[in-house]
C-alpha cells in the first residue's frame, strides 16, 4: 500500500558546490498540476533540512509563501527533496 498522500516529483534542482549551509534549490511537482519553485535544501546544525520558498516582507522579516497543512505532507516533500538530492 502506498502511504504518498501526494504525486510528488522533483523537477529541478541547483546545487551549489561551496562550503556554505544552502546547499541547493529545488522545484518540486505537485500531481503533476502543481509547481513549487525554490525549495531550499540547508546544511544546518542538525544535518540537511528542506526549506519551504519564503519572501522577505516591508518589515524586513521573512515569511513562508508556501505552508504544508499537515506533517505528513511536510514529511513526504522532504523525504522527495532529500532524496533527489543524495541521489545528486
Amino acid at each position: 500500500m502506498d502511504n504518498n498522500i501526494l504525486n510528488i516529483k522533483v523537477q529541478r534542482m541547483f546545487r551549489f558546490e561551496n562550503d556554505q549551509p544552502l546547499r541547493a534549490f529545488a522545484d518540486i511537482a505537485v500531481n503533476d498540476v502543481l509547481l513549487i519553485k525554490s525549495i531550499r535544501v540547508v546544511n544546518g546544525s542538525g544535518g540537511l533540512f528542506v526549506s519551504m520558498p519564503r519572501e522577505k516582507a516591508k518589515d524586513n522579516k521573512w515569511y513562508d509563501s508556501v505552508r504544508c497543512l499537515t506533517g505528513e505532507v511536510r514529511n513526504q516533500i522532504t523525504e522527495e527533496v532529500l532524496r533527489a538530492y543524495q541521489e545528486g
